[in-house]
Protein backbone atom coordinates (compact mmCIF):
# COMPACT_ATOMS: atom_id res chain seq x y z
CA UNK A 1 0.00 0.00 0.00
CA UNK A 2 2.87 2.32 0.73
CA UNK A 3 4.27 1.88 -2.79
CA UNK A 4 0.82 2.48 -4.35
CA UNK A 5 0.38 5.62 -2.27
CA UNK A 6 3.77 6.96 -3.40
CA UNK A 7 2.90 6.32 -7.05
CA UNK A 8 -0.48 8.01 -6.58
CA UNK A 9 1.12 11.10 -5.01
CA UNK A 10 3.69 11.35 -7.82
CA UNK A 11 0.96 11.11 -10.49
CA UNK A 12 -1.20 13.74 -8.74
CA UNK A 13 1.79 16.09 -8.60
CA UNK A 14 2.29 15.71 -12.36
CA UNK A 15 -1.44 15.92 -13.12
CA UNK A 16 -1.76 19.12 -11.06
CA UNK A 17 1.43 20.47 -12.73
CA UNK A 18 3.25 20.84 -9.42
CA UNK A 19 5.99 18.74 -11.01
CA UNK A 20 6.82 20.11 -14.47
CA UNK A 21 6.30 18.26 -17.74
CA UNK A 22 7.72 19.38 -21.07
CA UNK A 23 6.69 18.98 -24.66
CA UNK A 24 9.07 18.84 -27.60
CA UNK A 25 8.67 20.12 -31.15
CA UNK A 26 8.94 16.71 -32.82
CA UNK A 27 6.01 14.23 -32.75
CA UNK A 28 6.51 11.57 -30.05
CA UNK A 29 4.97 8.15 -29.52
CA UNK A 30 5.31 6.49 -26.12
CA UNK A 31 5.02 2.74 -25.80
CA UNK A 32 4.62 1.41 -22.29
CA UNK A 33 2.71 -0.58 -19.75
CA UNK A 34 1.54 -0.38 -16.15
CA UNK A 35 3.24 -3.59 -15.06
CA UNK A 36 6.80 -4.82 -14.71
CA UNK A 37 7.87 -7.50 -17.11
CA UNK A 38 7.32 -8.20 -20.74
CA UNK A 39 4.17 -7.11 -22.48
CA UNK A 40 5.73 -6.81 -25.92
CA UNK A 41 7.00 -3.23 -25.87
CA UNK A 42 10.05 -3.96 -28.02
CA UNK A 43 8.07 -5.92 -30.67
CA UNK A 44 5.54 -3.04 -30.74
CA UNK A 45 8.41 -0.57 -31.18
CA UNK A 46 9.74 -2.64 -34.09
CA UNK A 47 6.25 -2.81 -35.62
CA UNK A 48 5.98 1.00 -35.51
CA UNK A 49 9.46 1.34 -37.01
CA UNK A 50 8.43 -0.87 -39.95
CA UNK A 51 5.16 1.07 -40.30
CA UNK A 52 6.56 4.61 -40.07
CA UNK A 53 10.17 4.57 -41.29
CA UNK A 54 9.39 4.14 -45.01
CA UNK A 55 7.59 7.52 -44.97
CA UNK A 56 9.13 9.46 -42.07
CA UNK A 57 12.53 10.12 -40.51
CA UNK A 58 12.14 8.10 -37.29
CA UNK A 59 14.39 7.61 -34.27
CA UNK A 60 14.01 5.42 -31.21
CA UNK A 61 14.83 6.57 -27.71
CA UNK A 62 15.06 4.25 -24.73
CA UNK A 63 16.39 4.53 -21.22
CA UNK A 64 18.79 1.66 -21.86
CA UNK A 65 18.10 -0.47 -18.79
CA UNK A 66 21.09 -2.49 -17.64
CA UNK A 67 23.70 -0.52 -19.55
CA UNK A 68 27.01 0.40 -17.94
CA UNK A 69 27.17 3.89 -19.49
CA UNK A 70 25.44 7.10 -18.44
CA UNK A 71 23.87 10.08 -20.16
CA UNK A 72 22.93 10.31 -23.84
CA UNK A 73 24.38 7.78 -26.26
CA UNK A 74 23.58 7.28 -29.94
CA UNK A 75 24.04 3.64 -30.95
CA UNK A 76 26.96 2.96 -33.25
CA UNK A 77 28.88 0.02 -34.69
CA UNK A 78 31.04 -0.25 -31.55
CA UNK A 79 28.07 -0.52 -29.15
CA UNK A 80 26.80 -3.58 -27.33
CA UNK A 81 24.15 -4.40 -24.74
CA UNK A 82 26.68 -3.27 -22.12
CA UNK A 83 26.86 0.26 -23.56
CA UNK A 84 23.24 0.81 -24.64
CA UNK A 85 21.16 -1.95 -23.02
CA UNK A 86 19.83 -5.19 -24.44
CA UNK A 87 16.55 -3.98 -25.96
CA UNK A 88 18.03 -0.91 -27.71
CA UNK A 89 20.82 -3.18 -28.96
CA UNK A 90 18.26 -5.58 -30.39
CA UNK A 91 16.49 -2.73 -32.19
CA UNK A 92 19.83 -1.35 -33.43
CA UNK A 93 20.76 -4.80 -34.76
CA UNK A 94 17.42 -5.24 -36.54
CA UNK A 95 17.42 -1.68 -37.94
CA UNK A 96 21.10 -0.62 -38.28
CA UNK A 97 20.25 2.41 -40.44
CA UNK A 98 17.78 3.79 -37.87
CA UNK A 99 18.97 6.21 -35.18
CA UNK A 100 18.64 4.45 -31.82
CA UNK A 101 19.62 6.38 -28.71
CA UNK A 102 19.52 5.91 -24.96
CA UNK A 103 19.08 8.55 -22.30
CA UNK A 104 17.41 8.40 -18.88
CA UNK A 105 16.20 12.00 -19.35
CA UNK A 106 13.85 11.55 -22.29
CA UNK A 107 13.32 15.27 -22.89
CA UNK A 108 17.06 15.91 -23.08
CA UNK A 109 17.49 12.80 -25.24
CA UNK A 110 14.92 14.01 -27.76
CA UNK A 111 16.52 17.45 -27.91
CA UNK A 112 19.93 15.85 -28.54
CA UNK A 113 18.41 13.70 -31.31
CA UNK A 114 16.92 16.82 -32.90
CA UNK A 115 20.35 18.46 -32.85
CA UNK A 116 22.02 15.43 -34.44
CA UNK A 117 19.16 14.76 -36.91
CA UNK A 118 17.69 18.14 -37.94
CA UNK A 119 15.09 16.58 -40.26
CA UNK A 120 13.77 14.20 -37.55
CA UNK A 121 10.01 13.69 -37.93
CA UNK A 122 9.09 11.23 -35.16
CA UNK A 123 10.59 9.75 -31.99
CA UNK A 124 9.36 6.42 -30.64
CA UNK A 125 10.00 6.07 -26.92
CA UNK A 126 10.28 2.49 -25.73
CA UNK A 127 9.06 1.92 -22.14
CA UNK A 128 8.37 5.54 -21.23
CA UNK A 129 4.79 5.47 -19.91
CA UNK A 130 5.92 6.38 -16.39
CA UNK A 131 8.33 9.06 -17.62
CA UNK A 132 6.04 11.98 -16.77
CA UNK A 133 8.66 14.71 -17.36
CA UNK A 134 7.70 14.40 -21.03
CA UNK A 135 4.19 15.07 -22.32
CA UNK A 136 4.25 12.97 -25.46
CA UNK A 137 1.99 13.35 -28.46
CA UNK A 138 0.60 9.80 -28.45
CA UNK A 139 0.59 7.07 -25.79
CA UNK A 140 0.22 3.35 -26.53
CA UNK A 141 -0.45 1.25 -23.44
CA UNK A 142 0.23 -2.48 -23.69
CA UNK A 143 -1.28 -5.15 -21.46
CA UNK A 144 -0.78 -8.90 -21.74
CA UNK A 145 -3.86 -11.01 -22.46
CA UNK A 146 -3.16 -13.40 -19.59
CA UNK A 147 -2.33 -10.58 -17.13
CA UNK A 148 -4.61 -7.64 -17.95
CA UNK A 149 -3.78 -4.60 -15.84
CA UNK A 150 -7.42 -4.36 -14.72
CA UNK A 151 -7.07 -7.74 -12.98
CA UNK A 152 -3.57 -7.18 -11.57
CA UNK A 153 -2.32 -5.85 -8.23
CA UNK A 154 0.52 -3.60 -7.09
CA UNK A 155 3.95 -5.02 -6.45
CA UNK A 156 4.98 -7.10 -4.58
CA UNK A 157 1.63 -8.94 -4.56
CA UNK A 158 1.13 -8.40 -8.29
CA UNK A 159 3.11 -6.86 -11.14
CA UNK A 160 1.67 -3.33 -11.33
CA UNK A 161 4.09 -0.44 -11.05
CA UNK A 162 1.44 2.18 -11.78
CA UNK A 163 -2.23 2.76 -11.00
CA UNK A 164 -4.79 1.17 -13.32
CA UNK A 165 -6.47 4.59 -13.55
CA UNK A 166 -3.34 5.85 -15.37
CA UNK A 167 -4.61 3.94 -18.40
CA UNK A 168 -6.76 7.04 -19.01
CA UNK A 169 -3.63 8.81 -20.33
CA UNK A 170 -3.38 6.29 -23.17
CA UNK A 171 -4.56 7.14 -26.66
CA UNK A 172 -4.64 3.42 -27.48
CA UNK A 173 -4.62 0.25 -25.39
CA UNK A 174 -3.23 -2.85 -27.10
CA UNK A 175 -3.78 -6.33 -25.70
CA UNK A 176 -0.71 -8.43 -26.45
CA UNK A 177 0.20 -12.10 -26.25
CA UNK A 178 -3.30 -13.16 -27.31
CA UNK A 179 -3.91 -16.86 -27.93
CA UNK A 180 -4.00 -17.90 -31.55
CA UNK A 181 -7.07 -20.11 -31.04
Amino acid sequence: WLYAFGVWVRNVLYDDRVLPSSTVSVPTIVIGNLAVGGTGKTPMTEYLIRLLSPKYKVAVLSRGYGRKTHGFRLAGAEDSAITIGDEPMLIHTHFPELPVAVCADRVMGIKKLQTIIPDLQCVILDDAYQHRKLRAGFYILLTAYDKLYVHDHFMPYGTLRDLPAESARANAVVVTKCPTK
